[in-house]
């Protein structure tokens, strides 16, 4: 996981390979210690495995701190939807390889 400050009030993620518990949990570790009014962005575009409870615990985080999420799959969006949680990927979620 790479995570660096863009701007003074802009964060990026970034996460490649698999996205399971011990990711999310880094994750979410992250938008915890970010400071109010940052804006978080977290870019999953270059995962090629998504746990699904990986998702659960990314959700979980999400809900209290709201940040930009890129890369997810179409079965993410939809678990991330049943969760409650609302990204743009659903007007244009990346295709499975």
């Amino acid at each position: 996981m790479t995570v660096s400050q863009v701007e003074t009030h802009r964060q990026l993620i970034e996460l490649e390979g698999t996205f399971d518990v011990p990711a999310a949990m880094q994750v979410a570790q992250v938008l915890e210690d970010a400071p109010a009014g940052l804006q978080v962005r977290i870019d999953l575009s270059r995962v090629r495995e998504f746990h699904d409870f990986g998702i659960a615990l990314l959700a979980r985080a999400l809900k209290g701190r709201p940040a930009d999420v890129r890369g997810l799959r179409q079965h993410q969006v939809r678990l991330l939807r049943y969760l409650g949680i609302e990204t743009e990927q659903d007007v244009e979620p990346v295709a499975a390889n």
